[in-house]
């Protein structure tokens, strides 16, 4: 549905994204993550035709956007972190101004704009003026212009900053109804939101996309080290003796010791699962395990790592290239 193929856009001494490449399928919920700077608004920007690209294509559902923009414009639907709305309009003034200016022939412009009145959920409020509403309503009215037309593909930038969590939740369930027609690219610092409705994640950073891939695989892909702790009856020097035993882990520390009872935190090799040597080895010693938990790395701590420098550098290492200085700093804004 849609195919980014090497895109780069340079602001003068700034590349503000090199040579960004992936695709994504029809249904698709794909979020889009990486630290502010790092190309995510300008990446997005030349996938809605809003900026032209020095050099790469983006294609929609097979149709160029350099070649034929306004013919793949109009397949999709697009929602900026900060809602294009006129606050001095009420909610239906605007949405008949917006689908007039899609294109929406006269006659079927009031059905259209009660089709997404419903589907944004903005019934209760649409002779209401847009000022006045609350935030959560504002960006809803934000969705529901980038709904007019039902466009295959939906863009949207941030679509529950600054929200309630009641309103997160509410604009997060609008989200995963509308993969039933539509395939999203979701951009969010939120990571969550992010593992709760997406069904992929691409990770962009220093302008590069660095990972991609589904939210389980990516935390299974980096989830190197397995860590847990372990809590046996029975005293340190006996725990010190089994654990000293088995070759694969890596390191381990006492925490505590009382009441009968040794609370360790134990570290495995890369890539090693020691689990089943921890408790024969315990059980060999005449140790009782009481508790065995392990802990797996989260998104979170996936995501802190694939836009750290050093992440970075190395990848650029294993390419071949020496980064200049002020390609490595972060920028401010896009």
């Amino acid at each position: 549905m849609i195919q980014v193929s090497h895109l780069t856009k340079v602001y003068g001494d700034h590349i503000a994204a090199k040579d960004v490449t992936f695709s994504i399928d029809k249904g698709c919920i794909c979020g889009f993550l990486g630290p502010n700077g790092a190309g995510k608004s300008t990446t997005m920007n030349m996938i809605t035709g809003y900026l032209a690209p020095n050099s790469g294509t983006v294609e929609i559902n097979g149709v160029s956007m350099q070649k034929e923009p306004i013919k793949a414009k109009k397949m999709i639907g697009y929602l900026p972190e900060i809602p294009p709305i006129y606050p001095d309009m009420t909610v239906l003034e605007f949405l008949s101004f917006a689908a007039e200016l899609k294109g929406i022939l006269k006659f079927q412009r009031a059905d259209e704009v009660n089709r997404v009145i419903e589907k944004a959920g903005l019934e209760g409020v649409k002779t209401r003026v847009i000022k006045y509403l609350s935030k959560g309503y504002k960006q809803r009215v934000g969705l529901a212009q980038a709904l007019i037309g039902d466009p295959e593909i939906l863009i949207l930038d941030e679509p529950t900053v600054g929200l309630d969590p009641k309103q997160i939740v509410e604009i997060r369930d609008l989200i995963r109804e509308l993969k039933e027609n539509h395939t999203v690219i979701l951009s969010s610092h939120i990571l969550s939101e992010i593992e709760a409705v997406c069904d992929r994640i691409i990770v962009i950073s220093h302008g590069r996309v660095v990972a991609s891939a589904e939210p389980d695989q990516l935390v299974k892909e980096n989830n190197e080290v397995q860590t847990f702790t372990l809590v046996v009856k029975g005293n340190a020097s006996s725990a010190e003796n089994a654990l000293s035993g088995i070759e694969d882990i890596n390191t381990y520390k006492i925490e505590s010791e009382q009441d009968g009872q040794v609370k360790l935190r134990v570290m495995a090799k890369r890539h090693a699962d020691i689990r089943e040597s921890v408790s024969v080895k315990c059980q060999e010693a005449g140790l009782t395990i009481l508790e065995l938990n392990v802990s797996y790395v989260s998104l979170e701590d996936v995501y802190l790592k694939l836009t750290s420098e050093s992440y970075y550098k190395e990848l650029l290492q294993k390419e071949g290239i020496t980064p200049d200085d002020d390609e490595l700093e972060e920028e401010d804004g896009e």
